[in-house]
């Protein structure tokens, strides 16, 4: 267990340094995408102050070009510099409006050069944007790649402590158990050693007083010789006559022995046998009281028997041993019974529970799962369909751009062209009213078409205000369709975004409730294995601590009765046997 909890704190040190790199790597990350960010929002702010400044500087009569605006805007406005180096870029490509290659135009070239450069502000606006949106979807994806790895380690780390304190509380429990069986054993040794003092001692003297048990038997055996010598000369013809008149020599020959019998002998053994059928009847009795004791009963026997004194006190003192060491082995395993079926119960109840309660949260996160699966498949059919939209909408403004940009650069194109023709009309017609003026008078005065009504100049007159209409009105209609187009993709951007932040975090809930779930199903099988342990268990103490005849306390108080008629019994031979 040592090893295991060493093993646990090496892999909980390992996946806590991964997760620190993971996240320091994920820091860097977002440091580079905030920097990014920052930039590319900038720009983006950058783009559309100067479309709105250019917008509205567009029919007055300033004389610095939209270019210059754009240089002036540069010094002062965040992130300008950047658009204005990228518009200068393209400027060099040959994208560039009139004013950037040297032109220095009118009124009307003024707004050809701002209708330039507002085109170009506007393929920048969509290039930066593009940018920024592209970058905010790859945060999103590092972000959740790095928060589904930041779940895994720590759902790992806190299963591996909890498996950690679990082994350490068990190691600890254990080294506890050891200890204390340690200090039983010294205990235990210790009580052995002064137990053997003690039958030493009383080997000892058992020794001591059975050699002075058997010496004093042969001097009572010699004593008793001598008196019987003396009797049978006191009682003989030869000296008797003397006293045989006042002495009652019959009697004293008839109770003096003939041979080495002892007197002491005889009536002591007559008072052991008395003694000895008093202690049977007590057993006997007792034994009945104790419903048949078959302990007892067989000392009672024994003491019936005409069988040696010694062996039956032997008997008594082994049984007595025998009863007190049962007694003592029934008391600790009824403890043991007890402390078992305690624990036993504990654990089968707790386990019980404990599967009551996984089995509910298991069914609970599958519902839960089944649920978020559709909210996911949900959300990424609504993502595909804005996707689509906006994907639509773009390609349409694509071409709509593009036929209005085509629209605008032929009005632009007719309005110069008309122009430059009534400047060569116009210098014509003023040069045929002077010759005009040099002929006879006799002559018809003729000077040209150029009447206001139906002439040829009147009527490219209108023909440039039909240009030039047509390039504003075309102009109004791009601006308004470039506005319709942003506020429909921040709208369609902001709500696949949102979508797409939703799908993102639905997806955790649904990779956290299936990593539940299966931490769940695996759990339920460690506790249904450790309740099925528990129940065999129970089945193996059943019938030695539930299912008994006589119940532990009958039993006891049946052994102490047994204990006690058997000491009463003993008190009787040992107290009349001296």
């Amino acid at each position: 267990m040592g090893r295991e909890v060493a093993a646990l704190g090496k892999e909980i040190d390992s996946l806590e340094a991964e997760k620190t790199e993971a996240t320091q790597a994920r820091t860097t990350q977002h440091e580079a995408y905030l920097k990014l960010s920052k930039e590319y929002g900038e720009s983006v702010d950058a783009v559309q102050r100067a479309i709105t400044t250019i917008r509205a500087s567009q029919g007055t009569t300033q004389e610095a070009g939209a270019a210059s605006l754009l240089q002036r805007m540069s010094e002062t406005v965040p992130g300008m510099p950047r658009v204005y180096a990228t518009f200068l870029q393209q400027e060099s490509a040959g994208h560039g409006s009139a004013a950037l290659r040297g032109e220095a135009p009118g009124r009307s070239g003024y707004e050809s050069q701002s209708g330039g450069i507002m085109i170009t502000l506007r393929d920048l606006l969509d290039k930066f944007k593009k940018e920024l949106a592209d970058t905010e979807q790859a945060e999103s994806d590092q972000a959740h790649e790095f928060s589904l790895v930041e779940l895994h380690l720590k759902d790992t780390m806190t299963r591996d402590k909890s498996d950690r304190s679990d082994k350490a509380a068990l190691r600890g429990k254990k080294l506890a158990a050891s200890a204390k069986a340690k200090k039983e054993l010294t205990e235990t040794k210790k009580g052995k050693i002064e137990d053997e003092k003690l039958k030493g001692e009383i080997d000892a003297t058992f020794k001591v007083k059975t050699e002075a048990f058997e010496a004093n038997q042969k001097v009572r055996v010699k004593e008793l010789e001598a008196i019987a010598k003396a009797s049978e000369i006191i009682s003989s013809p030869e000296v008797s006559g003397s006293y045989s008149k006042r002495v009652n020599l019959e009697q004293m020959t008839a109770t003096a022995p003939s041979k080495a019998a002892s007197f002491l002998q005889i009536g002591r053994s007559a008072t052991r046998m008395a003694f000895r059928a008093q202690a049977a009847a007590l057993l006997n009795q007792r034994a009945q009281e104790l419903g048949g004791s078959q302990a007892l009963t067989t000392v009672a026997s024994a003491l019936a028997a005409d069988g040696p004194f010694a062996k039956v006190i032997d008997m008594i003192e082994s049984l007595l041993k025998n009863l007190k060491d049962k007694a003592a082995a029934e008391k600790d395993h009824h403890a043991w019974c007890d402390e078992q079926l305690k624990s036993n119960n504990l654990k089968r109840n707790k386990k019980t529970a404990k599967a009551k309660e996984l089995s509910a949260d298991i069914e609970s996160l599958t519902s839960r799962i089944e649920d978020l699966g559709k909210s996911v498949s949900k959300l990424a059919a609504e993502q595909q369909e804005l996707t689509k939209a906006i994907s639509g909408a773009t390609s349409l403004r694509q071409k709509e751009k593009v036929e209005n940009r085509a629209t605008i650069a032929d009005a632009y194109a007719g309005a110069q062209a008309v122009k430059k023709a009534l400047i060569v009309l116009k210098k014509f017609y003023a040069s045929q009213a002077f010759v005009q003026e040099q002929q006879v008078p006799e002559m018809a005065e003729y000077k040209g078409m150029q009447s206001s009504k139906g002439g040829i100049i009147g009527m490219l007159e209108v023909i440039q205000t039909d240009f030039t209409r047509l390039g504003s009105e075309t102009k109004a209609a791009e601006n308004a369709a470039v506005a319709e187009y942003d506020s429909f993709m921040t709208e369609s951007e902001a709500a696949k975004k949102q979508k797409h932040d939703m799908e993102v975090k639905l997806k955790m809930d649904k990779d956290q409730a299936e990593y539940d779930r299966k931490e769940a199903t695996k759990d339920l099988k460690a506790n249904n294995k450790e309740l099925s342990e528990a129940k065999e268990y129970y089945e193996e103490l059943k019938p030695n601590c539930v299912d008994t005849k006589v119940s532990y306390e009958e039993k006891a108080a049946q052994r102490q009765e047994e204990i006690k008629a058997l000491r009463d019994a003993y008190g009787i031979l040992d107290k009349k046997s001296r």
